[in-house]
């Protein structure tokens, strides 16, 4: 299985209602791109300071599902959409799991 982790940080001009269809577009992926056993799309509880702001988890089956979500064109079309125009930051990680 492989785990995909990615987290965001908004940039301090998008509002919520910008952050908010993002993370509702993160979180149709499941629906619209599939391949993935599991999707998390979740928001920072602001515990600390300094965190990012979203995280999404997507476990896959293999590389080869995990490589075909990642170059969907629905998948790229939501980050083209609703993530990169808002984004100030994003780190992500693919391990076996």
């Amino acid at each position: 299985m492989i785990r995909h982790v990615v987290v965001f940080t908004w940039s301090p001009a998008a509002d919520a209602e910008q952050r908010s269809s993002a993370v509702a577009a993160l979180r149709g992926l499941r629906e619209e791109v599939g391949g993935m056993t599991s999707l998390v799309v979740a928001e920072d509880a602001g515990l600390s300071d300094g965190n990012a702001d979203t995280v999404l988890i997507a476990d896959f089956p293999d590389a080869a599902a995990f490589s075909r979500y990642a170059r969907d064109p629905r998948h790229q079309a939501v980050l083209a959409e609703h993530v990169r125009p808002h984004l100030a930051g994003r780190s992500a990680v693919q391990y076996e799991a």
